[in-house]
């Protein structure tokens, strides 16, 4: 790390994941869906992802990979003293989502807990809240835990969203650290032009008994060309303002860790960002668009193969419903 470059201290002690047991390969979508052999592979990019059953519980599944992420690195669930579920969806209105993970998991009851939600950058939001309050020495030691059931809103008439989506959870457990790792920059951009390219309108005030609503407002709905088309527009702006307030250039950057989002995203960032495939953690395939937890999913495949402690510079990207995009440039 240069000598002018100041960093706002943040260690990742520990991540973890989990995921339902129904392995969902794109096969299994063709004969639902009534498509020809190869179809939903061709046309999602996926071979296969992972569906809860229609009884599994979030919270559970969130308290799994906080427990996955304590017990692969030997941390007591009694050091852990404040909580963050950073989910794109939540359990239920209220209370918040973070209480029913914290009532599901082996931690501490009377720690603090929260929920941030800025849709699928929901983790990297958390990660800048979480080195404020380590910041304050207040809090020693806090999990952030992602979680989110994509499949509960599919809409399996849109072709266009219902094929990209997976299911899962991941946990990263994080200190203050000693200084010498830590964040370089926070980068985050709400753009309102694309505030309904991306919605589910049920679960809050907008859309509710009294309000007025039908079943379909509790089902996922996109846009995908507009979306795709506007996030395009706003990408390469925006990377610059990432590599202005970072003071770095993308081949100073080991490894790029994205939101999962669909394929043609991650194919959008080595063609038109020009990450290279040794950058890239590309884990879609096999997971899917595990909304808010894709990107912590991601970094977790990136920690078990060395492609994060073992570097110097790593980058954390993703767009989301609003239209938002945010990246996050850290010292791991």
């Amino acid at each position: 790390m240069s000598a002018n470059r100041s960093i706002a201290p943040l260690k990742i002690i520990a991540s973890g994941v989990a995921l339902p047991e129904n392995k969902i390969y794109s096969s299994m979508l063709d004969e639902k869906l009534n498509k020809t052999t190869g179809f939903v592979e061709k046309h999602s990019g996926i071979e296969y992802r992972y569906h809860a059953n229609n009884t599994d519980s979030q919270a559970q599944l969130a308290a799994q990979a906080i427990e996955n992420a304590l017990q692969q690195n030997g941390l007591p669930p009694q050091s852990i003293d404040m909580l963050i579920n950073a989910s794109a969806i939540p359990v239920q209105a209220l209370p918040c989502s973070a209480a029913h993970v914290l009532e599901q998991s082996n931690l501490n009851d009377g720690i603090a807990c929260f929920d941030i939600n800025s849709s699928c950058i929901s983790f990297i939001t958390a990660l800048q809240v979480a080195a404020g309050m380590l910041a304050t020495s207040q809090f020693q030691r806090i999990a952030i835990v992602s979680a989110d059931i994509a499949s509960r809103g599919i809409d399996w008439q849109d072709k266009e969203s219902s094929l990209i989506f997976g299911d899962g959870a991941a946990c990263v457990i994080v200190e203050k650290g000693d200084g010498s790792s830590g964040i370089i920059s926070y980068t985050h951009t709400t753009h309102v032009d694309g505030i309904d390219f991306c919605e589910i309108r049920a679960g809050g005030t907008r859309k509710n008994p009294r309000s007025g609503m039908t079943e379909d407002d509790f089902l996922f709905h996109m846009q995908g060309k507009k979306l795709f088309r506007m996030a395009s527009a706003l990408i390469e702006e925006f990377m610059q303002r990432v590599f202005s307030e970072s003071n770095l250039q993308l081949e100073q950057i080991d490894t790029v860790v994205p939101h999962q989002a669909s394929h043609l995203s991650l194919e959008h960032m080595r063609q038109r960002v020009g990450v290279t495939p040794d950058q890239l953690i590309d884990i879609y395939r096999h997971r899917g668009n595990q909304v808010a937890a894709s990107i912590p999913s991601a970094l977790h495949e990136a920690i078990i193969t060395g492609r994060f402690y073992e570097k110097q510079n790593v980058m954390l990207i993703g767009t989301a419903a609003g239209l938002a995009l945010c990246a996050m440039v850290l010292v791991p």
